[in-house]
């Protein structure tokens, strides 16, 4: 499964630094939980691996390792690889949250290579992944428009 969301602003949300990468990062986990009104909640452990679990209790729905930081001149990520859970069929993929300057900037919210377990697997019916599509996905998207809107919102405070 892939899937990205991009939104393009007249200026940076983040600084393009370490600290600004990891802020890509902890947003997204806190819409996520304001979002699901934490019935969904991330525990972030000391060492940035991240786990999502219902009611913060119980096996994790997902799991992510620790983020993966790169910085450039145009460009600041924050990308945490998908360690597996409830979720995910197996141990794949990365989510990760961009920023990339130029005349515009173009924020973005990415997920690739990951395997989920309410989709339809190989040699079944299509209708086998009907949940992923019209649960999971859509949950992602509409997350992803929230973090956004959250991003600006913090850099507007900033001001």
């Amino acid at each position: 499964m892939e899937s990205c969301q991009a939104v393009l602003l007249h200026g940076p949300v983040v600084s393009a630094t370490r600290a600004g990468a990891i802020a890509l990062g902890r947003t997204y986990w806190a819409v996520v939980e304001r979002s699901t009104r934490r019935l969904v909640r991330a525990v972030v452990h000391p060492d940035g691996r991240c786990e999502l679990r219902a009611l913060g209790l119980g096996p994790p729905l997902l799991r992510f390792d620790a983020p993966r930081i790169a910085l450039a001149a145009d460009r600041v990520t924050c990308t945490y690889g998908i360690a597996g859970g409830l979720l995910a069929r197996r141990r794949s993929g990365t989510i990760a949250f961009e920023q990339r300057a130029g005349d515009t900037v173009q924020l973005s919210s990415s997920i690739e290579g990951f395997f989920p377990a309410l989709a339809a697997r190989p040699g079944m019916p299509a209708w086998t992944g009907v949940l992923y599509a019209h649960v999971q996905s859509r949950i992602h998207v509409a997350i992803s428009r929230r973090y956004f809107g959250r991003l600006v919102e913090e850099a507007a405070w900033r001001v």
